[in-house]
């Protein structure tokens, strides 16, 4: 996994409308970067309308919220007017930026293993460098904990 203090490793991914996005269009904003594991899974959309409904906190310390998941375009926008979410989704269908990141990872649910992303943040500064990580993320308080951490690169 990524490690704090390191630079963000830059990446192309197409957002819910087929645009390419790269990591590296937002130098000089704060970024924060989340990976999920599906989109309509209540875990997921507790953590993503926790940043909806911050989302105003978040423009005031500059930073842009970017959701990662292995989800397609299509889904990506069924659960963005399903919950009306401002900050863009991100298609890592072949897991290639999850895996760069080292959030691809072996789970294990009712007895089954597979490969599936790992709940993770990544709090990239204005010059590309990440400077605070999360790999146990707790959805209800993550919002919280991230505006803190944001709030700190300020000072």
């Amino acid at each position: 996994m990524i490690k704090e203090n390191q630079v963000a490793p830059n990446f192309t991914l197409c957002d819910q409308e087929g645009n390419k996005v790269r990591l590296s269009d937002f130098k000089g904003q704060n970024v924060v970067l989340y990976f999920y594991p599906k989109d309509m899974t209540p875990g997921c959309t507790t953590q993503a309308c926790n940043f909806r409904d911050d989302f105003s906190e978040y423009e005031q310390l500059d930073a842009v919220i970017l959701g990662v998941s292995a989800d397609d375009e299509e889904r990506h926008q069924k659960f963005i007017a399903k919950h009306d979410l401002p900050f863009s989704l991100l298609v890592d269908d072949e897991h290639t930026v999850s895996e760069l990141y080292g959030v691809w990872v072996l789970k294990k649910m009712f007895g089954k293993e597979f490969y599936g992303i790992q709940r993770a943040t990544f709090l990239i500064d204005k010059e590309g460098n990440v400077a605070k990580v999360w790999s146990k993320v707790k959805v209800k308080e993550h919002s919280a904990e991230v505006k803190e951490a944001l709030g700190a690169l300020k000072a």
